[in-house]
């Protein structure tokens, strides 16, 4: 029997992050945590590029093209949509889900998923790195493993 698991070892991973500016006190949050993590574990901040989109509805389309570029390792989503602030929160949440796993099936590297989808801003805000965790990290290290793991296969 043949075990494949990924690693953390990232040294020489090109990655990209796509992330909404909409809800920024958040998001900057998380790509501070994201990056902290990639380069904790050897990814150097020269083989990270971050893309800064409007809002969460256009993260679907930057990745997409973003990964038309075949420049990266792996892509990562980082956003937060904020049910007290929108009223189409249901329809943005829906769609730009589909969109990261449409493109996940059909990507050559890992696309992770780090959308925050909360009730209100202190949830958001704790998930951010606040109180309880930061979610671009937890992001930041799914894409590693991920990376690692498709590089075995």
């Amino acid at each position: 029997m043949t075990k494949f698991e990924g690693n953390f070892k990232g040294t020489n991973f090109k990655v990209a992050i796509v992330v909404s500016k909409f809800n920024e006190i958040v998001t900057h949050h998380l790509v501070d945590g994201a990056v902290n993590t990639l380069t904790q574990f050897g990814i150097s901040k020269d083989n990270i590029d971050i893309y800064w989109v409007p809002g969460a509805f256009e993260i679907g389309f930057t990745t997409k093209k973003v990964l038309n570029t075949d420049k990266y390792d792996g892509i990562m989503t980082l956003g937060a949509v904020i049910k007290g602030e929108t009223d189409h929160y249901g329809m943005i949440i829906q769609n730009i889900t589909s969109a990261i796993m449409q493109l996940n099936l059909e990507a050559k590297v890992p696309i992770t998923f780090g959308i925050l989808t909360t009730d209100n801003i202190d949830q958001a805000l704790q998930r951010a790195g606040l109180k309880a965790g930061n979610e671009g990290s937890s992001t930041a290290q799914s894409l590693i493993e991920m990376i690692s793991l498709n590089k075995q296969i």
